[in-house]
């Protein structure tokens, strides 16, 4: 299933999901209960292939060099994700599992960047620490990435120092 989304077939059918595997579309479902099970255990691969492109990041480090490691990280895992993000759009309104993974990834991804930008967080108020990782969190996620490539045409290399702009102004606002 997720081959056939990264070769850009957004909608797998079970007959097109147990061709690519091989195997027969009985044996598909003899693994898999039903599609909510097929979508957990895809979401659970997905994961584990996005773990393999993070790793820790200087949270100690001055701001410019958290700033560049972040951004060239989130931008690795927000192009690797695009595909399977695209495809599960498309069945997310009547997908709890889908919709459970997309709350899972989005809490890490909410967490690494309160963790990353935790010095600069701190010393803010409690209402407005909460607006600026919110503005941090919405400059770094898969939507604004799939803006600045999809819908403005950025490369990716563009899309990233947009992406850092945006951060670092964030960062920089005194209030």
């Amino acid at each position: 299933m997720l081959q056939l989304i990264d070769e850009g077939d957004l909608r797998p059918t079970a007959p097109r999901i147990a061709e690519q595997a091989g195997v027969s579309l009985r044996s598909v479902f003899q693994h898999f209960s039903d599609l909510e099970a097929l979508f957990a255990a895809a979401a659970a691969r997905e994961l584990e292939r996005l773990s393999e492109l993070v790793g820790p990041l200087p949270v100690a480090a001055p701001l410019d060099v958290r700033l560049d490691a972040f951004v060239a990280q989130r931008a690795r895992v927000l192009e690797a994700v695009t595909p399977v993000r695209r495809a599960s759009l498309l069945k997310e309104p009547t997908s709890p599992q889908l919709r459970s993974s997309r709350a899972r990834l989005l809490a890490l991804a909410r967490s690494e960047t309160a963790e990353v930008f935790g010095a600069e967080l701190a010393p803010r108020s409690g209402a407005d620490r909460s607006e600026l990782l919110d503005a941090l969190d919405a400059a770094s996620s898969w939507q604004t990435w799939e803006a600045l490539r999809a819908h403005q045409g950025l490369s990716p290399t563009r899309a990233r120092r947009v992406m850092r702009r945006m951060l670092s102004a964030l960062l920089e606002e005194r209030k």
